[in-house]
């Protein structure tokens, strides 16, 4: 559903900020973001597409909420409380809990001081980002689909597309992988690809003849995906009109970007809902847990939500390894790309790829918005 001119000038008006050009866009430098909200987790539209996404009423989409925001608070704790012993951590929705896993050594009570449950594990954190460090290392063939830490699993998962499984440069490189540190390897049917467009009809911004999404507003712009455009291209909005040009970009190895905005855009703290929900305002940008739920919105397949899967992963696309991403269960279609992930009102990060679509499914992975915003030292525009 595309948005009408008489729709975006009445959300301008209403924010008294300006066009809704950067509207699904929102970056802030780290160390300047603002705690999450104290008012209301969600709007009565966030809860009732969480009640259709995740197939929750609306008092458990509240109450979901509610423990996510608190567990994103304890997880901090925690791991202060776990020092060097931190074997990661994620979030339980059926409990709201957050589980905590430790080393031997830990001081378990004060970690279970501060709200967390606690799971006794063979390696620290620590131990599993350096064998996963040396994983990235390490050339993948195209039968490798990802790499990522899973600390319930206490290991580096490696992702190995199920039909390319006996390939010998596949063999071979999980023989190197596993001689990495503590690797486990589990099968996919599917291959990552990029979620970029040719130009066809639709919202967003354009370079060239791709089509992207809008990511979060910065203080001067706004931040999208790097494999949408190179240092220096010109970029357009929806309406044909000239917005700014890309002042960084980084792909493969990393998937992040940022675009100046000028001649009459202007940046607003607000991701589109496109009809299904309201359009959110971004509040801020503490980073959800594993198992937190999570929405996305693109100029493609519009306003989706799902489940955090996996952090830190690294995902193998033709073009090349791209890392530090965050898995989610969240579908999405090309041309959305550099599109919005937030958590309740805080902003998460900007659409990479994925495999599957909004009608059968699928799974997306997301550059981490805070990681964009301290590469470039922007600053999120909030509410």
């Amino acid at each position: 559903m595309r948005r009408t001119t008489a729709m975006r000038s009445a959300l301008s008006a209403l924010l008294l900020l300006g066009t809704w050009a950067t509207a699904n866009t929102l970056p802030a430098s780290a160390a300047d973001t603002p705690a999450p909200s104290a008012e209301a987790p969600a709007s009565a539209a966030l809860i009732s597409a969480m009640e259709h996404d995740l197939g929750l009423t609306k008092a458990q989409a509240e109450s979901r909420l509610a423990a996510e925001k608190k567990a994103a608070a304890v997880e901090r704790e925690a791991k202060r409380a776990a020092g060097s012993s931190y074997g990661g951590s994620w979030f339980d929705a059926a409990s709201g809990t957050l589980t905590v896993a430790v080393t031997r050594g830990a001081d378990t009570d004060a970690v279970r001081a501060t709200g967390a449950a606690v799971r006794l594990v063979p390696h620290s954190a620590r131990e599993l980002d350096a064998a996963k460090a040396r994983v990235d290392a390490l050339h993948a063939p195209a039968g490798i689909a990802s790499w990522y830490v899973d600390p319930r699993a206490a290991a580096v998962v490696v992702n190995v597309v199920r039909a390319r499984h006996a390939d010998n440069d596949v063999r071979a490189f999980l023989t190197r992988a596993r001689a990495s540190g503590p690797v486990v390897v589990r099968e996919t049917a599917h291959t990552p690809s990029t979620l970029a467009a040719g130009t066809v009809g639709g919202d967003p911004y354009y370079t060239g003849n791709v089509r992207c999404s809008i990511g979060f507003s910065v203080y001067g712009g706004f931040v999208s995906a790097g494999h949408c455009g190179q240092p220096g291209a010109a970029v357009y909005g929806w309406d044909g009109s000239y917005v700014g040009n890309f002042q960084g970009s980084s792909f493969p190895d990393n998937d992040y970007s940022w675009v100046n905005v000028g001649s009459g855009w202007w940046t607003v703290p607000v991701v589109l809902g496109w009809g299904t929900v309201s359009d959110q305002l971004v509040r801020g940008s503490a980073e959800a847990p594993v198992g937190a739920s999570i929405c996305r919105s693109g100029s493609t397949s519009h306003w989706h939500c799902g489940t955090v899967l996996a952090k830190n992963e690294t995902v193998n696309y033709s073009q090349g390894a791209v890392h530090q991403l965050t898995k989610t269960n969240v579908c999405a279609e090309p041309g959305d790309s550099g599109g919005s992930f937030i958590s309740g009102d805080q902003a998460q990060g900007v659409t990479s790829g994925g495999w599957g679509n909004c009608g059968s499914g699928g799974e997306t992975w997301y550059q981490p918005v805070n990681e964009i915003l301290s590469r470039y030292g922007l600053t999120l525009h909030t509410a």
